[in-house]
């Protein structure tokens, strides 16, 4: 493995993040800062579903995945926003986010639903098709 000025280049996506291969990536993305939130969460016309988490938590670990893979089956009705937690104290605060994972249903900007904790695939599969009315 090269390391140091010499080492390959990964290239970027246009926010600043290596581009993902997961057949979810296209519907999940890292939120940036709270511009960012604003313009892709609040303001985006599709239901987006907001996963607070942190690096150091076990559970988000195990959730994370679970729900990106969930919302990759919906075919693009919904989108993931991943929110970490130490990165971005400010939004958690916002959302009153208390505990993580924390996953919040956003409609049209508001918060229409939320849970805490881990969800099986079903609870999952409930949760996404309630959001987009299905």
């Amino acid at each position: 493995m090269v390391s140091g000025p010499l080492a390959p280049r990964v290239p970027l996506a246009p926010h600043g993040k290596a581009f993902g291969t997961s057949a979810g990536c296209r519907s999940t993305f890292n939120v940036q800062d709270g511009s960012d939130f604003q313009d892709r969460v609040v303001n985006n016309p599709k239901p987006v579903v907001v996963d607070f988490h942190a690096q150091w938590c076990g559970p988000c670990k195990i959730l994370g995945p679970r729900l990106e893979k969930m919302v990759a089956k919906q075919e693009g009705k919904v989108l993931m926003a991943k929110v970490d937690i130490d990165d971005h104290t400010d939004l958690a605060i916002e959302y009153e986010v208390s505990a993580v994972p924390t996953v919040l249903a956003m409609k049209n900007g508001d918060v229409v639903d939320k849970f805490v904790g881990i969800k099986d695939e079903d609870q999952l599969e409930a949760f996404l098709k309630k959001l987009i009315g299905a």
